[in-house]
């Protein structure tokens, strides 16, 4: 039985080979090509879904692996815009406490508003702290803050 995919261990791509005349007419293709069944390209898609990478074994077959972590200036694009998120979600609250105080009644305390803005104030301080940008140093929300988005107060 013939394969219907090749894989290119250089490439770490799989190549359909009902399309073989339409590669050799363009990109070209590989010379290193090794014959993958149906079973092994749809397990190491599968694979792929789920956040592995497409690797070749010392054989040339094609494998999965984890991912490398992301480099120190993508891991802080992640926690910068983790920490934006978070600003933008609690501005409305900010804004809402500010206008219920000039009719009177608010929905936070006193006490909850001054420890909603000190948390605000740590996230916008958090990228110069010397834990940045460690997720598990982020900057912790008040324990009501999440109740009061899942109450849809928010």
């Amino acid at each position: 039985m013939s394969a219907s995919y090749v894989f290119s261990p250089s490439a770490r791509v799989f190549y359909p080979v009902s399309l073989r005349e339409v590669y050799e007419a363009g990109i070209g293709w590989p010379d290193d090509g090794v014959p993958v069944s149906d079973e092994v390209h749809a397990r190491i898609l599968l694979e792929q879904e789920s956040g592995r990478v497409i690797c070749a074994d010392a054989d040339g077959q094609p494998a999965t692996k984890e991912p490398p972590p992301p480099t120190e200036e993508a891991q802080a694009a992640i926690e910068r815009n983790w920490r934006d998120r978070q600003l933008v979600d609690t501005d409305a609250l900010v804004a809402r406490h500010r206008d219920e105080l000039e009719v009177g009644t608010t929905t936070l305390s006193a006490e909850q508003y001054q420890a909603l803005q000190a948390y605000r104030r740590q996230l916008r301080d958090w990228p110069e702290s010397g834990e940045f940008p460690l997720a598990e140093h982020r900057p912790a929300a008040p324990d009501w803050l999440d109740a009061l988005f899942a109450d849809g107060v928010l």
